[in-house]
């Protein structure tokens, strides 16, 4: 029979064996799933700045059980910007996780300009304890000339320096412009800054008839954040993620493959009006993204 002793020694050994194995032995990666406030920001054409309902947007997020909330630029933009989302983010224990930026990074008569907002932006980003901004570098209702990419590009390589100085983590986030035309703008890009990291939204991806599976394939070394967002078979924006058509399990099935452990973000927009309460939907979304992700 063995002894005490032996039994401590080869239990300790297990332990100290299974320490040592990846640490998804014990667990998969949990991808923290956070909220896109533009559902509430459409409501507000064309500066999109629904600063005066914000104590709403958190309370509604809250309760869905979202982890963090994704705002846009032009609410860092207000002189008491930092103080308004410190009080929400203590009301609310709810943190700003990042911000989207849109500027048109290719029009070189704007970007001094936008060089010094972004630096306004992040560094406000920073004093709230966001980490990270997806970029989208603007639609110039063409397909953007050699020229135009070298100049977009440009632009990025100094809009990176600067938010690595803040502290904030960029990602290159599309709509459908970057990927139409076989992906031109975006391959524009990464052919000027091969290791840019990317924040697809899948939903923009879908509507420019590129597959999401095929894009994770593709590029998941550099996915480090998606938006997840549904849509009807008809094409119009479902009222909450879940309800449409979208290859969700598929993509799901994909990013467990490659083992993703970025972030991602919910992010609901409306073609028609909502039936239910936006902190309803919110709540679906969140309860389906748990269901089919496992996050």
């Amino acid at each position: 029979m063995p002894s005490r002793r032996n039994f401590i020694k080869s239990s300790s050994a297990l332990t100290a064996g299974l320490m040592l194995q990846p640490k998804n032995f014990f667990i998969e990666n949990v991808v923290p799933v956070y909220a896109h406030l533009w559902v509430y920001a459409s409501k507000y054409p064309p500066n999109w700045d629904c600063t005066e309902i914000l104590d709403a947007v958190f309370s509604d997020l809250k309760y869905a059980g979202l982890a963090g909330v994704e705002v846009m630029e032009i609410l860092l933009r207000h002189d008491d910007a930092v103080s308004r989302f410190n009080d929400l983010i203590h009301k609310y224990n709810l943190p700003v996780v990042g911000t989207s930026y849109y500027a048109d990074m290719w029009d070189k008569d704007q970007q001094q300009k936008i060089l010094e907002d972004v630096e306004l932006v992040t560094g406000r980003l920073h004093q709230i304890g966001g980490s990270m901004i997806g970029l989208t570098v603007g639609d110039a209702g063409h397909v953007k000339t050699e020229d135009e990419l070298d100049a977009q590009a440009e632009l990025l390589k100094k809009i990176l320096l600067v938010c690595d100085k803040n502290q904030i983590a960029p990602n290159l986030h599309n709509h459908t412009f970057e990927v139409n035309n076989d992906l031109h703008d975006l391959k524009g890009t990464l052919k000027r800054i091969p290791d840019i990291k990317l924040g697809p939204d899948l939903n923009w991806l879908v509507r420019a008839g590129v597959d999401p599976v095929w894009f994770i394939k593709t590029y998941h070394k550099q996915i480090v954040y998606m938006h997840i967002r549904d849509q009807y078979a008809n094409g119009k924006w479902t009222e909450y993620v879940g309800e449409g058509v979208t290859e969700f399990p598929a993509i799901a099935k994909t990013l467990k493959e490659i083992n993703y452990n970025g972030k991602a973000a919910i992010e609901l927009a409306f073609d028609d009006p909502p039936k239910n309460p936006v902190r309803e939907d919110w709540k679906l979304s969140r309860e389906y993204v748990r269901k089919i992700f496992g996050w």
